[in-house]
């Protein structure tokens, strides 16, 4: 933060509260369209796999953008670089709900995407700058709210926006909350973080979306084409080639794109790889229980939305909870905590059947987000508290970016277990085929929680606290 900056805690506040409703309104828009999409693709005249990309194509904009943050945080001015998110966004929505035809729709998510992703990467930057290390954790767990709860109620939102009205109503409420979140921003805003001159690396930003690109838009492809298709297998070789040569370039870079070796620290690296071991399997699970209600149990799709919706409650009630849990007794109780709760809420899904009933489901999906909740903002509370102030902007970039493509290829991969197995059991299971591939997808989900779990257990240290749970930051050995 720029030292000539002094903030009182009414300002910092509203800040945060400006922040919070931005995030709120963009990530919603990530999940918004699973349930608008059949309107979509009915008005523009487009097929359901055409239909699709505003999807997938967003996700991998997202993808695409998340490395560059880091360049344009340190670069330019906090309030004109957030400004401008909010504008490329805003131009996003508005172009979404008067888009005659799918070029121009996509266009307008993908601007969506790049203004959401810079958002989301200043948002933390900003937040673990602003606030003092012992309320960082409570912060972050309010703002978590906005990462977690609404990309989960917004379905049914949109569910409801469309029978009472129709899709671009969705996009016409969210450019309402912007452009107040504009004027909001442009009021009480100030360039609240340190920048410095530096040259863009071209190549870096290449190298970078053909690496976290490729490899995203490869996995997202594993459902719709055989794995040595060249839309799988080319894309994921090109994904993998783009990775190394990006990892080779910051390494030996003065000063790089992406900084890399902040994965040198330990205790940064653990969260990283905790971001996305979580991720892994919390978005695999919020594509399969649509897909149990729905395809399995033949349910409608408002009952699959209101399947997640306590669970979703109970996230925005314990994810701020949890941030304070986070100041005064530090990572390790709250990650093995988590990690259990995953554990035990997949497991559990192993052992339903076409006759359990459906809030037995719905139990277990609550116990998941209070897992969720645990855990999702106070490891990256945790992790960037062990970098550099200075490296906040790249610690944020590239735990959200690789969590990102975790979470891609966790969909992928269990959504294909699922079918998978659901078709080569028809045999031996007949019409219980599809609940055992779910069985099955589950299974696998819950030996990566236990992985996750492990890792508290051996790996995590426990914070030295001292005064009232303020954190050193000293690792135990």
């Amino acid at each position: 933060m720029n030292k000539s900056i002094v903030l009182t805690d009414k300002k910092r506040n509203m800040i945060f509260i400006n922040i919070v409703i931005t995030c709120i309104a963009l990530t919603m828009l990530s999940t918004a369209l699973t349930t608008a999409l059949p309107a979509i693709v009915n008005d523009l005249d487009i097929s359901v796999t055409t239909g699709q990309w505003l999807t997938s194509g967003y996700a991998l904009s997202m993808a695409i953008v998340m490395p560059l943050t880091a360049f344009l945080i340190t670069r330019f001015p906090t309030k004109k670089l957030y400004i401008t998110g909010l504008v490329i966004a805003l131009i996003g929505l508005l172009l979404c709900a008067i888009s005659p035809n799918f070029p121009m729709m996509m266009m307008a998510r993908i601007l969506q995407a790049v203004g959401n992703g810079l958002l989301t990467s200043m948002a933390q930057v900003i937040l673990l700058s602003i606030y003092p290390l012992e309320k960082r954790g409570a912060i972050m767990g309010w703002y978590g709210l906005s990462l977690s709860a609404a990309p989960v109620i917004a379905p049914t939102i949109a569910g409801l926006i469309v029978d009472k009205m129709d899709w671009p109503a969705i996009f016409y409420l969210a450019s309402v909350i912007i452009v107040l979140s504009l004027i909001w921003s442009i009021i009480v805003f100030d360039d609240l973080l340190a920048t410095k001159p530096q040259k863009f690396d071209s190549p870096s930003f290449v190298l970078s979306a053909l690496a976290f690109g490729g490899v995203t838009l490869a996995i997202g492809n594993i459902g719709h084409y055989a794995f040595f298709s060249p839309q799988v297998l080319l894309l994921l070789l090109i994904g993998v080639a783009g990775t190394l040569a990006f990892i080779h370039r910051q390494l030996k870079s003065h000063q790089p794109f992406l900084e890399l070796r902040i994965l040198s620290n330990r205790n940064y690296a653990l969260s990283v790889l905790g971001s996305m071991l979580l991720y892994l399997v919390m978005m695999a699970a919020t594509m399969l229980l649509p897909l149990y209600v729905q395809s399995v149990l033949g349910k409608s799709a408002t009952l699959s939305g209101l399947l997640v919706l306590p669970g979703s409650l109970i996230m925005a009630f314990i994810s701020p909870f949890a941030g304070k849990l986070y100041d005064k007794v530090g990572i390790k109780p709250l990650f093995v905590f988590g990690a259990c709760g995953m554990l035990i809420s997949n497991l559990g899904m192993v052992f339903i059947s076409m006759s359990t009933p459906i809030w037995v489901a719905a139990g277990y999906n609550m116990l998941r987000c209070i897992a969720i909740g645990c855990l999702m903002m106070p490891l990256v509370t945790w992790g960037t508290s062990y970098i550099n102030p200075e490296l906040t902007a790249h610690g944020t970039a590239l735990l959200t970016s690789l969590r990102t493509v975790s979470g891609a290829i966790g969909t992928a991969v269990f959504v294909g277990i699922m079918t998978t197995v659901s078709q080569h059991s028809v045999s031996s299971y007949g019409s219980d085929a599809a609940i055992h591939g779910l069985n099955i997808a589950f299974l696998w989900m819950s030996g990566v929680s236990l992985l996750l779990l492990l890792m508290g257990i051996i790996f995590v240290k426990k914070d030295v606290l001292f005064g009232e749970g303020q954190l050193i930051k000293t690792e135990v050995k």
